[in-house]
């Protein structure tokens, strides 16, 4: 695999800390500004709305210069978002920094999966989309246990200089490392639009919605879940996280594998498994090593997901590629948005802190379904194709060359 995939990870690496280490040092921020904790859980909201915002509007900005440049102007806007974060004076601007750090998130995985996949041969495409996304599972093992614990520590503000220094890291990474290769050709706005008249396009950002919404249904209150139902301490989440995060590592690792071998397949498999996993939550989550054990495999099957669906989004808008693929990474954090409310609707209800494992078992067992209705599509226009050929091949067979015809008959 090129080098230049690192500096891509790097990148990931970066943004994925940024993303999710806030919520580990929420408390420090609140009592910093004097807001309350729902309060300071706009810092989380706005970066989800930012990234769905920022991804398609970044890209169609993006069309007019090359993907290396584009992907450096990211890198640019992720440093000064979290600098400024680090250097707020008050929490309107700290959420400012957050929402302008969000801007690059989006389009910085989706113009950064189009050069992966070109930078490597066809049977390779999904491996090495998986390759950059290792950053961001990384990131959920190292960076966000050792951004909160120096947060705790030392101060969230030092954290988030750090992750600035990261987003330096991954520029000079970008500009040293990725080639070259000029404006895209298809760079359009108009052809990058019309991607998306293709429904597959649209049942790949479904799935990806309700797949990876699946997943977050389940974590975003998984705190409750292992004190309350579990039985862990509160200090005892950080390291559950990290398991999280190892199942992400090792499901991002398997998924782009087997996806460059048998793509559907591979969605069928992490998605109907993922969909019972998370069913079994309701029931795992009341034993201390089962629910590690399951919520390791949540990360797993999750993220196994992201790479073939990653790639199937290219397939299907192979002609211009970088908004479709931009979009799809915003959809990731719609569905983030969408569980995670769904998840707080069915507590408050009174159904317990397990009831967002049914809501998210029936999100990915929705996503199953429009997978299985992909391939169906998919299938059949194949085949419509294969017998359109088969028929232009016997015409073409049929009719004589008029080169060929006798003069006589030709009359």
């Amino acid at each position: 695999m090129p080098l230049a995939l690192l500096a891509l990870a790097i990148g990931a690496f970066g943004i994925g800390t940024t993303e999710f280490v806030i919520m580990g040092v929420l408390p420090q921020v609140a009592g910093d500004f004097g807001v309350s904790i729902p309060t300071a859980g706009w810092l989380v909201t706005g970066y989800a709305l930012g990234v769905v915002l920022g991804a398609p509007l970044l890209t169609v900005l993006g069309t007019k210069v090359s993907r290396k440049k584009m992907l450096m102007f990211l890198m640019g806007l992720f440093i000064v978002g979290n600098a400024l974060s680090a250097f707020a004076p008050s929490f309107g601007l700290m959420l400012v920094g957050r929402v302008v750090a969000s801007l690059a998130h989006g389009a910085f995985f989706g113009i950064g999966s189009v050069v992966a996949a070109d930078l490597v041969a066809p049977e390779k495409k999904a491996s090495a989309i998986s390759l950059m996304f290792m950053g961001l599972t990384v990131a959920n093992i190292v960076g966000v246990p050792g951004g909160t614990y120096i947060g705790q520590a030392i101060g969230w503000r030092v954290t988030f200089l750090l992750v600035a220094a990261l987003g330096v890291l991954g520029l000079l990474g970008v500009a040293r490392l990725v080639p070259e290769t000029g404006r895209p050709p298809a760079a359009r706005i108009s052809a990058e639009f019309a991607a998306f008249r293709n429904v597959q396009v649209w049942l790949a950002m479904a799935m990806t919605v309700l797949g990876y919404g699946g997943v977050f249904a389940a974590i975003t209150y998984i705190t409750p879940m292992m004190t309350e139902v579990a039985g862990y301490t509160e200090g005892a989440v950080t390291w559950l996280l990290v398991l999280f995060g190892v199942g992400m590592f090792l499901g991002n690792l398997l998924g782009g594998k087997f996806a460059d071998r048998a793509l559907m397949p591979m969605l069928f498999v992490a998605l109907g498994s993922l969909s019972l996993v998370l069913f079994l939550f309701t029931a795992t989550a009341h034993d201390k090593v089962l629910a590690a054990i399951t919520l390791t495999l949540i990360g797993a099957l999750g993220f196994a997901t992201v790479p073939p669906l990653q790639k199937w989004v290219l397939d299907q808008a192979s002609a211009a590629p970088t908004l479709a693929s931009a979009a799809n990474i915003g959809a990731f954090n719609l569905g983030n948005a969408l569980a995670a409310w769904l998840g707080g609707v069915v507590i408050a209800t009174g159904l317990g802190y397990t009831s967002p494992n049914w809501v998210g078992g029936l999100l990915a067992a929705s996503a199953l379904l429009l997978a299985f209705l992909a391939a169906f599509l998919d299938r059949r226009t194949r085949r419509s194709r294969m017998v359109a050929g088969s028929a232009d091949s016997v015409t073409t067979a049929a009719v004589p060359d008029a080169r060929q015809v006798p003069a006589g008959l030709g009359h």
